[in-house]
Order: structure tokens, then sequence, then C-alpha cells
């Protein structure tokens, strides 16, 4: 081609740089806060005794820290790296990159203030309060226009698989934030959700699982695509196994999310359809593994020297193995098994570890010498971190499954007299305390891994010499082309608007079909006429117990087992969570379920357990909180959580809102009665009254079942 048709233009390394350096501090940030947390499930102490500090709140912290800080960011040093590449022309807007850059950077700090506060909605994976919500909007969109803007403006005619996957995810974790984050605010941080109950709990875990599925999962397919094949210097293995890989995975993703709610008061339909696409999984998923490790025919001699190269095959792997798992727990026998158990802490690790944080850490070791214009420090350093991650990975999720399947056991086990062997919960906690011991050292061996990737990033950075630009040539696109037996899905890649159009179309389905009727169809949750609303004081307590993320610790859905019935009570109907927003039925049990736990303990048992829990049970893992005692409860906003609440239709009488005061002292002068005669002096105005007012009332609007009223 004669040169003077090619046009120059200058690639932004800068932004590349700037994301890879936040990945890198945001990663040891997040997995810090991990192992503390890990910690803090055998040495209580290790809550460091302020509420700031609980598992409760860091437990949040870590997960946001790691998924949107860590993960975030080097999706996005990925895409501002390969996009321009792939379509041979700069970013569409400089600006645009840089507000996106230091706006995710505020978002993330934002999370790291506001969080230990109890600043929450306790949804998972969705926890930060409206005002970051906007914020998150408004950032992701300016992403997205800067990625659609460079596709339009791009060089190369059609758009590379790895292209797919990033609209793909910007898309639909756009759909996906909204539509989940609809709230309604009562102050400028606290909102009540605009779902209850069991539609709460299906929008909030089809937004969990594909928060998944498209932040953690689409997004890293589209890296793997540009990255893997450059650092094996191989082109991919199939193109149409891609094609088939994307179009299904992103169509069945987003019916799968029902998986998460088996055995739960979710309408028998939706668990169905959850159950039926999640198994359906296991062939897009594997397509992409396969087309994965595939890539590599004829460059295995390389996996043996090159980091990079082995961090990718495990990632892979480690996507594999996950993407075999998950749909296995959507099955109803596995997941009885599995749910509420770290078998499921588990899961998520092997892919977050091992899929997540290996195919990072090899992006960023193949990305970083380039662009300092250098070789890689250390090669040395860069294995042994792979070896001491890998090992982190097996002490981390080994322990888990045996730590689940220990509990799940003793759980369900009986006596020749037909009744519970263990009735107390906290003995099968007590037996499983050595897994978490082991649990934390394979977290503190991967972050040693981590603390080594930076000193090679840094000490790579000081050899080389960064180029801020790259320079490259190409020829302009020519606007007339459409040649006669043109493949139809290459045609549809040189339609970058309607290719995101068919994506979205794509994506919408399954949320429509088993959202909508849920919302509209009233007999998917049968309503109790003597389910009431919260008292304020109950309100209140239920705020607090939002705000110390118990919901960590303890489930309020009681699943219709013996096991469970035996131990905790009646099992949970859909119609006892019309006034809950949020839903808290929890995914993890480190202590008992609690739907049931109204009126089983005198109130003076609830202050004790609060002020020191060993004293009321022996040997809990669980953190005291004696600040609840002298923390005064600041409940001016009780007048306007009322009216919020009665706008979404919460059944308060008119009027309520002002009567909210004084029904709050009443029912909180009767606790401190009910204190002052088991020997407790408490003031009314303080946290723990309303706590032990909301603890009160779970589960005792239905009448349960006793051998003389069945």
């Amino acid at each position: 081609m004669n040169d003077a048709t090619l046009e120059r233009f200058h690639y932004d390394n800068k932004i590349v740089k700037y994301f890879g350096a936040a990945t890198i501090i945001w990663g040891v940030v997040g997995m810090l806060v991990g192992v503390i947390a890990a910690t803090q499930l055998f040495w209580p102490e290790a809550n460091l005794g302020n509420p700031y500090t609980t598992f409760g709140r860091i437990r949040p912290l870590h997960t946001n820290a790691v998924i949107f800080a860590f993960v975030g960011n080097a999706i996005f040093a990925g895409i501002y790296y390969s996009m321009p590449r792939l379509l041979k022309t700069p970013m569409w807007n400089k600006g645009l990159s840089w507000f996106h850059f230091w706006g995710w950077q505020l978002i993330i700090l934002s999370a790291a203030i506001t969080l230990p506060l109890g600043l929450t909605t306790s949804k998972e994976y969705a926890e930060l309060e409206w005002p970051i919500d906007i914020a998150i909007a408004l950032v992701w969109v300016a992403f997205g226009a800067n990625m659609i803007g460079t596709l339009i403006k791009r060089r190369e005619r059609h758009m590379y698989v790895a292209i797919w996957f990033y609209l793909a995810s910007f898309v639909t974790v756009a759909v996906l934030h909204i539509f989940n984050s609809l709230e309604l605010p009562v102050t400028f941080w606290k909102s009540y959700s605009a779902y209850a109950g069991v539609q709460d709990a299906l929008v909030q875990w089809w937004y969990g699982h594909n928060a998944v599925a498209f932040f953690l999962t689409t997004p890293f397919l589209g890296l793997m695509y540009y990255f893997l094949p450059k650092a094996a210097n191989r082109p991919v293995y199939s193109y149409k196994l891609s094609i088939v890989h994307f179009w299904s995975l992103i169509f069945i993703y987003m019916w799968a999310g029902p998986h998460h709610l088996l055995y739960t008061a979710l309408p028998e339909w939706a668990q169905v359809l959850g159950t039926i696409f999640s198994v359906m999984l296991i062939a897009p998923s594997w397509g992409g593994m396969v087309n994965g490790l595939l890539t590599l025919r004829g460059a295995w001699d390389k996996v043996r020297q090159d980091p990079v190269l082995k961090f990718m095959v495990v990632a892979v792997t480690a996507y594999g193995m996950s993407t075999f798992e998950g749909p296995m727990l959507s099955l109803k026998n596995v997941n009885a098994i599995a749910h509420y158990t770290d078998w499921i802490v588990a899961h998520v690790h092997i892919g977050g570890l091992g899929w997540n944080g290996f195919l990072t850490f090899g992006v960023l070791y193949w990305m970083w010498p380039r662009l300092f214009k250098t070789n890689i420090y250390s090669t040395k350093l860069a294995n042994t971190h792979f070896w001491i991650g890998t090992l982190g990975i097996i002490f981390y999720a080994l322990p888990m499954y045996v730590a689940a399947l220990t509990q799940f056991l003793m759980l369900k086990e009986f006596n020749d007299a037909g009744r519970l062997a263990y009735p107390n919960f906290l003995e099968t906690v007590i037996q499983i305390v050595p897994m978490y011991m082991l649990r934390a050292l394979g977290g503190l061996l991967y972050l040693a891994g981590a603390i080594i990737m930076i000193y090679n990033m840094w000490m790579t950075a000081k050899q080389g010499t960064f180029q801020e630009t790259e320079e490259d040539q190409a020829p302009a696109l020519a606007k007339a082309y459409n040649p006669a037996g043109e493949f139809w899905h290459r045609a549809w890649e040189r339609k970058p608007v309607f290719f995101t159009i068919l994506a979205t179309i794509a994506i919408a389905i399954g949320g429509v079909v088993e959202i909508i009727p849920t919302i509209l169809v009233k007999s998917n949750v049968p309503t109790i006429s003597s389910v009431k609303p919260y008292t304020p004081l109950e309100l209140e307590g239920r705020d607090l117990y939002i705000a110390n993320g118990c919901v960590g610790c303890h489930s309020q859905m009681i699943r219709p087992f013996r096991s469970e019935t035996e131990r905790y009570g009646e099992y949970s109907k859909a119609g006892e969570f019309v006034y809950d927003r949020p839903f808290l039925w929890g995914s993890k049990r480190t202590g008992p379920d609690l739907h049931r736990v109204g009126k089983k303990y005198p109130d003076s048992w609830h202050y004790h357990h609060m002020v020191d829990p060993r004293s009321m049970s022996p040997g809990s893992l669980m953190p005291p909180y004696p600040w609840m005692t002298t923390n005064e409860l600041d409940n001016s906003d009780l007048p306007a959580k009322i009216r919020t609440l009665q706008q979404l239709g919460v059944p308060y009488p008119e009027g309520f809102d002002e009567q909210a005061i004084a029904e709050y002292d009443k029912q909180a002068a009767q606790i401190v009665a009910n204190l002052k005669e088991a020997g407790v002096e408490v003031a009314s105005n303080t946290e723990i009254v309303a706590l032990i007012a909301y603890l009160q009332r779970l589960g005792t609007d239905i009448k349960q079942p006793t051998a003389s009223n069945p």
C-alpha cells in the first residue's frame, strides 16, 4: 500500500498506565481487607473493638474493593490499551477518558469511607447509597460514550471478538445497575428500595448474578481474546466458536439469577427457570474456555518459561472450573448441600482469585513492560508470584470445601431418637474454625504474591522509559462497502450500533420474562393478613441491623427442610416479607438463621449477647457490640422514613409520620422496663433498644404450628 494513503495517529498510553497503577494499588488494599476479614472469623479480637472495623462492615468493603477497584480498573486498563489498537484509532475523547478515571477513583474512595460508617443498602455488590449510585451511572455512561465514539471513528472495518464482549458488558451493566438501584431517598445517605421482599430478592439476584457475569466474566473474556493470542503469538482457535460462545452466553446468563434463591419463598416457576438456564450455561462457558486453551496449540512449550502464559492458562482453567461448578450448584440436590455454607465462598474465590486475579496479573505482566519499552524486571520474581498465588488459591479453596461438607453433614444429622444431633448451630461453627485459619493463610499467600508483583512492576518502570503516546498508521475507512456473499456475522461486525441493539435485546429478554410477572402477578406473592408494617422502633432497629452488616453472617430465610424447621421453626413464607425493603435473606450463615428468633429469648438475653456474645453462646465467633448500649440513636429522620415508605405503598395510617416519635418512645419504654426487671439499666434512646425491638419482631407475624395445632 502506498504510504500516501496512510493516516498517522497516536495511542494514549498515559491513561492505561494510570488505570494499571490503580489496579495494583487498590488490589493490594482490597486483598489486605479480605485477609483481615478472614482473620476475624476465627479471632473475634481482630474486629478491633469499634463499629467501623467489624466484620459486618468491612466484608462489603472487601468485596467492593476487589470487584470494582481491583477488577474494575484492570478492565479499563485492558480496554483502553486493546480497543484503540484493534480499531486503529485513539480513544474518541481524551477528556472523557480522564473523567472516567478520576470519577471511578472517587467512587471507590467514597465506598471506602461510607461502608465502614454503616451507610449501606445491604444489597450484595450494590451496597452503595443513592448519591454514589448516580455517580456510578454518570461515569459508566461516559465510559460507554467514549467506546461508541471510538467505534464510529474507527479505521478497522470489522469489530474483533474482544470488542463484542466490551460492548455487551457496557450495555448490560448499565441496565443492571439502573434497575437494581431504583430507590426512594429519605435523606442524602439513606434510601429505601423500590422493591420489597420476594420481588426485591429476585431483582437483586438478577443483578447480583449478572454483575458477576457482565463485570467479572464478559469483559475478562474480551481481555482473554486480545491478550492471550498476543502473549502466545497465535491466532484465536475458532472464529465461529467465538460467535456461538458470545451470543449464547449473553442470552442465557440473564435467566440464571434465580438459582441463588432455590428452596426460598421465590415462586417455584422462577426457581425452575433459573435452574434450567444455569445448567445450559455450561455449553457457552466451556466454549470460551476451550477457545482460549486451544489458542495455545503449538505454544505450550512457551508456558514452561513464560510467567504471563502461566497466569493466563491457570486463569482460563479456573474459569472453566467455576463455570462447571456454578451450573452444578444450581441443581436443587447440590444446592441443598452448598447454599448458606462455605462452599459458595470457595466457588466465588476460585473465580475471583483464579480467573479475575490471575488474568489481571498476566495482562499486567504483558502490558507493563511494553508501556515502558523494556523487559520485565525479573522473570524469576514473576514466576515466584505465580507459584505463591497458586498455593494461596489452593489453601483458600480446599479448606472451604471441607468446612462446607463438615457443616452440612452436622446440620443434617439426626440421632436415634429422631432429634437433631447438633441442635445448636454454633457446634458446627466451632468444628470448622481450623479451616477458617487455613483460609486466612491462603489469602495471606495470595496477598504476598501481589506485593511481589508491585515490586516487580516498580522496578520494571524504573529501568524503562515511559512512552506516553505511541504512533501508528492505517488507511482511512472507505465509506462504500457491501461485498456479495459476505458471512452474516461479518456484516453485523461492521455495524456497531446495530450490533449493540441486538446485544441489548438478547440480554433484556431473560429479565423481562422473570421479573415483570413476579411484580405484576399478585399470586406470585400471596399476602398474609396478620403481617403488619414495622413499628417506628422496629424500623430503626432494622436499619441498625442493616448498617452493621448483620446480613453478612445471618440469614432470614428458613427453607422447607426438616433439619431447618426443627432447628429454627416454621419455614418462611413469601407473604411475610412484603414490607422488607430491602430483603435480608442473606447468602451465608456464619451464625444461625434469625427469621424466627422473635420472642425466643427475653430482651435481657439479646442485651447480653450484643455486649458479650460468648457470655450467652460460649465459643461464639461474633464480635461484641458494647457501644450499642451507650450510643444514642438519632431518630430525627423517622417521620421522613415513614413518609417515604408510605410513598412506596406501605400502609401506615395517614398522619402516622407525626405520631412516629411518640410510638417509638412508647415501645422503647416497655423494652427498657423489661431490661430493668432483669437487672439491666439502659436509656430508651440507645441503639440496643431499637435493635432488640427488631429482633423480637422477627418471625412473629404468623402463628407457628405446634403439636396440638399443626
